[in-house]
């Protein structure tokens, strides 16, 4: 089922629905939104029929639609959404009461409940809401944490609607999560590293990371507890998911050998520098007394080394070739011995490094292999995702 039910209440930060129909939408899932009657103060229903293409439901019993279409609609949907949700609604859904539309909707839904509370900080806290909030935690709905900072009240605290991407990023965790991901530890490396010549300097690469930050969402979706080690980019923290920044090529080795023993997943997506300068200054070097050769040395190689302690670990590497791809990457996949190795041609500009678009070819160790044309790197990383899952499997069955 791809229709998501966005119940919208009356809150001031209702506008934050539009984001997250949007969103949901990049996903090519339909959004059929419900109000409350109050909501209504806040904005008509019409805008939110021209934002979904589909009729907004406000009334339970209206004469052109259907009379028991809360019945008929609660088994379309894959999520009930209700954001922003007020006390008010969390008090009616916890005490059962079913006097308009979205509550009575709430008691007919067989699918995942998320709640995403918007309200002043008093009110959020008070012993009530927060008894009512456990109540439902129980029954089995799921909440999406509200943010601290400025309130509609003026006043500073907790109680502001979580960000659209997050309260999404949860939803889709919630209706795509797999059973062979569940209790599953995957950690992801991306973006580059930076080796410094001197505060100043540094030695680096193009990547972006957007690759590996797509692959950790993909897995946090499928259900799986994520870890992301990050080299410097520029991207968002991905919601959901535990985050260590990294710099160096040494910091990443040590991040990922912290978590390695629990992994059941490695998938090393991150461009690590190959070398690094063999002193570095603790003060900017002044040109003048630039020697005129500098020495490099080799970084660790932390795909090699983890290959040699892999313990039952599904071990993935990333090759960023740019000649003879699948040949320099499988003499590489068999020397650091890797379960799947991803390879791309970075000579292109159309794809790879700083692009939202990927082309890779899959190979495996038994000779295997797979093409996955040009596509977003979204759509990479939910095919590589794919795959993973399918030898999980495998070893599983095997076992």
């Amino acid at each position: 089922m791809n229709k998501i039910a966005l119940g919208v209440t009356s809150s001031i930060s209702i506008f934050k629905a539009a984001d997250i129909i949007r969103l949901f939408q990049k996903e090519d899932l339909t959004v059929q939104v419900i109000m409350t009657d109050r909501a209504t103060n806040f904005i008509q229903p019409e805008f939110f029929t021209a934002l979904s293409g589909q009729p907004t439901i406000v009334k339970l019993f209206d004469q052109k639609k259907h009379p028991i279409e809360h019945i008929t609609l609660a088994a379309e949907i894959s999520l009930l959404l209700i954001a922003p949700a007020t006390a008010n609604i969390i008090a009616k859904l916890a005490s059962g009461l079913a006097d308009d539309f979205l509550s009575t909707f709430y008691l007919a839904v067989k699918s995942p409940v998320l709640i995403a509370p918007a309200m002043n900080e008093a009110m959020f806290l008070h012993p009530q809401t927060q008894a009512n909030i456990k109540k439902l935690r129980d029954l089995g709905v799921a909440f999406v944490e509200p943010e601290s900072g400025y309130l509609a009240c003026g006043q500073q605290g907790s109680g502001r609607l979580a960000s659209p991407e997050k309260i999404v990023q949860i939803s889709l965790r919630l209706i795509r999560q797999q059973p062979v991901f569940k209790d599953k530890l995957i950690v992801v490396t991306a973006g580059p590293t930076r080796e410094a010549l001197d505060p100043i300097r540094f030695l680096s690469n193009r990547s972006s990371g957007k690759m590996g930050y797509e692959l950790a969402r993909e897995a946090y979706e499928r259900g799986a507890e994520v870890v992301l080690i990050s080299g410097p980019v520029e991207l968002p923290p991905p919601a959901g998911i535990k985050v260590e920044k990294v710099i160096s090529a040494e910091d990443m080795r040590q991040a990922v050998l912290k978590y390695y023993d629990r992994a059941s997943v490695v998938i090393m997506s991150a461009a690590v520098s190959d070398f690094k300068f063999s002193q570095t200054s603790q003060e900017k070097i002044k040109k003048e007394d630039l020697p005129s050769a500098i020495k490099l040395d080799r970084t660790p190689d932390i795909l090699e080394e983890l290959g040699r302690l892999k313990r039952g670990q599904l071990l993935v590497g990333f090759a960023a070739e740019t000649s003879e791809p699948k040949v320099r990457a499988q003499e590489k996949m068999k020397r650091k011995k890797l379960d799947l190795m991803v390879v791309n041609d970075v000579s292109r500009h159309d794809i790879g490094f700083e692009s939202d678009d990927n082309e890779v070819y899959l190979l495996w160790p038994d000779g295997r292999e797979r093409l996955i044309g040009k596509t977003s790197k979204k759509k990479v990383s939910r095919e590589i995702l794919t795959e993973i899952g399918a030898m999980v499997n495998g070893r599983k069955g095997n076992n």
